[in-house]
C-alpha cells in the first residue's frame, strides 16, 4: 500500500525531492495560492509549523493556479510573496497541478485516500488540506475554509 513517502516532487529550483525526507512526521500538505481570498492561512500555516516542527511535524506547501489562476507565473515570486508577506519558513515545494489529467501524483494520491464532500475526489478550491499520520497515511482532509489554527488539537494526538 502506498503512502506519502512514496512520492517525489519538486523543489522551487526543479530539483526532485523524495518525501522519504519526512519520514516519521506528522504532515500537513496544503494546495496553495499567493492571490485568493484564503491566502492569510498561511499565517496560520506557519504558526502550526513553528509551534510543532520540533516534535516531529511539517507543513508542505504546493503553490497551484488551477483555481482563478491565483498564483503568480513564476516560482520565484511565490516563494518571494510568501516569505516577504506571511515570514514562511514552511517547506514549499515547485506549482503543481492538483486535479485532472495533469494532476501531480501526490495530489491524485491524496485524493484517492480522502475523499471530500460527497465522496469527491476532486480538490474544488485552494487551501484544501490533508493530515498525514507517522506511518504516512492520510488520515484527514479538510475544506479551504477550515481555519489551520482549528487543527492543532489533531495534530497534537497524531504526534
Amino acid at each position: 500500500m502506498a503512502t506519502v513517502y512514496d512520492f517525489t516532487v519538486k523543489k522551487p529550483n526543479g530539483e526532485l525531492t523524495s518525501l522519504r525526507d519526512y519520514e516519521g512526521q506528522v504532515l500537513l500538505i496544503v494546495n496553495t495560492a499567493s492571490k485568493c481570498g484564503f491566502t492569510p492561512q498561511f499565517k496560520e500555516l506557519q504558526a502550526l509549523y513553528d509551534k510543532f516542527k520540533d516534535r516531529g511535524f511539517a507543513v508542505l506547501g504546493f503553490p497551484c493556479a488551477q483555481f482563478g489562476n491565483q498564483e503568480f507565473e513564476k516560482t520565484e515570486e511565490t516563494m518571494e510573496f510568501c516569505q516577504v508577506n506571511y515570514a514562511v519558513t514552511f517547506p514549499m515545494f515547485a506549482k503543481v497541478d492538483v486535479k485532472g489529467p495533469e494532476a501531480d501524483p501526490l495530489f491524485a494520491h491524496l485524493t484517492h485516500e480522502k475523499k471530500g464532500l460527497l465522496g469527491s475526489t476532486e480538490i474544488k478550491w485552494n487551501f484544501t488540506k490533508f493530515l498525514v499520520d507517522k506511518d504516512g497515511r492520510v488520515v484527514d482532509r479538510y475544506a479551504p475554509q477550515t481555519n489551520p489554527a482549528k487543527l492543532e488539537d489533531e495534530i497534537a494526538v497524531l504526534l
